[in-house]
């Protein structure tokens, strides 16, 4: 009765109370000691790996997987979170750099303003194009999407003064905040070199992709394309205007491919049309799956194993055998053996843990969470 009493009277010190907190703790993204802990560990390790991993090829493979982060967890939103199979991520990412090519041009326009814009133009044309490919689902919108990549291939070669045709352009956005630049710092006395820089600058933007990707999909609008996901026709019964939802979707995971394109180009400095094709669309879809469908740190996960593949395949194809080290050399290319490598993954994933990476992950800690009482 005196529980009743203070519920009544909006006090929380009864059994209510244990209620409002445990449910306050479940919606909080860090709502538990070990989840904080975590946080922790996450927040340090991004601030002491350039301290220990100096190696330039190593750091370089980090950079390159958390620009793929950035990019899957948008294709990861589109796909996992709402349903939609798409083959043409990598259009937005080659928008995404051409964008920083052109805003960031001489390398005057801080990061700050030439990143938000090519995200903003890869939002735009990913809403453009939304209406006419999202009409479709199914084995029809992995066509349509797969067409889109061959018109932009076209785009891309033809519109020169822009993209610099076959030959590629240069990329000059530079990651500097006025006197800040990322690829020259010195602290304490100690300077870093441009990988380390690039280390803290790319992981940092990943941290930030994936606190705004979770809490999209923690949103009204986030649940309602997680039941279109599942269930579209009731999904539409129950009120949500499928059409809008997929139409912002589309348009949010555009902007994150050209973010991570444009990082892509202002890292590499330079771009070529050759880089955007099929392939590439193919491994963010590989990420995703290996990594975790539906899960934002399986993506990074994914990321972490699927983007750093290539690279450290082709710094150690000379111990590969079969391994055709250089043009000329007998034996399977490099570029066919990550084809090779990435549709293995898809399908053994897919066959064997549909839930990939992120359900592993789940079920070591829910073995040593529920000891002793395992079984």
């Amino acid at each position: 009765m005196r529980d009743l009493r203070s519920l009544l009277r909006g006090r929380r010190d009864g059994p209510a109370a244990g209620l409002h907190r445990s449910h306050r703790d479940a919606v909080r993204l860090w709502g538990t000691p070990w989840a904080r802990f975590g946080l922790v560990l996450l927040v340090a390790g991004w601030a002491l790996v350039p301290q220990f991993v100096t190696d330039d090829f190593w750091l370089s493979v980090l950079n390159y997987a958390g620009i793929a982060a950035v990019a899957a967890l948008g294709l990861n939103l589109l796909t996992g979170y709402t349903g939609q199979i798409s083959l043409g991520h990598a259009v937005f990412l080659g928008v995404g750099a051409y964008a920083a090519a052109q805003i960031g041009e001489g390398g005057d326009i801080p990061i700050v303003v030439w990143l938000p814009a090519a995200a903003l133009i890869g939002g735009l044309v990913g809403a453009i194009i939304g209406p006419f490919a999202l009409r479709l689902r199914g084995n029809y919108l992995v066509i349509v999407t797969l067409g889109l990549v061959f018109i932009a291939e076209h785009v891309f070669r033809n519109l020169k003064d822009i993209t610099g045709g076959n030959t590629g352009t240069p990329v000059s956005a530079s990651p500097s905040i006025g006197s800040f630049d990322v690829t020259d710092l010195s602290f304490a006395g100690q300077s870093y070199s441009r990988e380390q820089g690039w280390f803290w600058l790319i992981w940092a933007i990943v941290a930030l992709t994936a606190l705004m990707t979770k809490n999209i999909v923690r949103t009204r609008p986030g649940r309602a394309i997680q039941a279109i996901r599942d269930r579209d026709l009731a999904a539409e019964v129950v009120g949500i205007e499928i059409g809008r939802h997929k139409i912002w979707v589309f348009a949010i995971s555009s902007a994150f491919a050209a973010a991570a394109g444009a990082l892509y180009g202002s890292y590499q400095e330079y771009v070529s049309p050759d880089e955007w094709n099929l392939f590439l669309s193919i491994q963010y879809i590989a990420i995703i799956i290996v990594g975790g469908v539906g899960t934002v740190f399986g993506t990074i996960l994914g990321a972490l194993f699927i983007g750093a593949l290539p690279s450290v395949i082709e710094e150690y194809s000379d111990s590969i055998p079969g391994v055709a080290a250089k043009a000329g050399d007998s034996g399977i290319s490099v570029y066919s053996l990550n084809q090779a490598i990435f549709g293995v993954l898809i399908v053994a994933f897919l066959l064997l843990e549909p839930r990939g990476l992120a359900a592993i992950w789940l079920r070591v800690k829910t073995y040593f969470r529920t000891w002793p009482f395992r079984y």
